[in-house]
């Protein structure tokens, strides 16, 4: 974990996971010093304690490991989970993990005994364009106004509903110069700018993308020129 004004910088870890010059590796050591947080322990005294509830774990973990500036233990609370889930979110915290106190861990599985609870933030954006990717899924090209001129803002894939394809694929098509400053994306095809869009995301990226985005549908109830970054 990367702390960047007291709250975690996944795009950091990301840059700094890339990173091969030690020169630059050091300087950004020391400016936003990287710290390993235990969640959970496995292994403890040569033995696995994997089949032991979450809880035991969890004492264990606490008793073995000595903190320090780099190496931290993950804090949990034991009720109060709704008001900790909006506290998070109302901080801008990516979200909570609730989990059963009496799970057990299952090493390269995944259960229900673990929940991720996202605090996803919304917006509106112009459809652009679309472009069917690898998958065979169609993603929605996502803008927005700012100063009067249309700025990317991503792209979001729609899912598995046809309705809202089949309302793109049948709006006015336009070339890639109605968007100069968009990136040339390959095979998309290029919308005039009337359809808007609902999408959920974790956060803004640093490039002022969206990380995680999520389609919601096409909405007729607000208009392109409301869409501004």
């Amino acid at each position: 974990m990367i702390l960047n004004g007291g709250k975690p910088d996944f795009f950091e870890i990301q840059r700094r996971s890339l990173m091969s010059n030690p020169v630059k590796i050091e300087f950004a050591a020391k400016k936003l010093p990287v710290c390993f947080t235990a969640f959970d322990i496995l292994y403890y005294d040569d033995r696995q304690v994997t089949q032991l509830p979450l809880i035991d774990r969890k004492k264990v973990l606490n008793e073995n490991i000595r903190e320090t500036p780099n190496l931290a233990v993950a804090r949990y609370i034991e009720a109060n989970g709704v008001a900790f889930f909006n506290a998070a979110a109302e901080q801008g915290l990516e979200g909570v993990i609730a989990k059963r106190k009496n799970s057990k861990y299952y090493i390269g599985k995944t259960t229900k005994d673990w929940i991720k609870m996202k605090a996803l933030l919304d917006g509106d954006f112009i459809i652009c364009g679309y472009y069917i990717n690898s998958g065979n899924m169609a993603s929605a090209i996502l803008g927005a106004y700012q100063d009067g001129i249309i700025i990317y803002q991503g792209h979001a894939v729609l899912g598995v509903s046809r309705q809202d394809f089949d309302i793109m694929a049948k709006s006015q098509r336009v070339g890639m110069n109605e968007y100069p400053d968009f990136p040339d994306i390959d095979k998309a095809i290029w919308l005039l700018p009337r359809l808007v869009c609902r999408v959920d995301y974790m956060e803004r990226t640093p490039s002022g993308g969206l990380r995680q985005p999520i389609f919601k549908g096409i909405r007729d109830d607000k208009k392109p020129d409301e869409c501004i970054v």
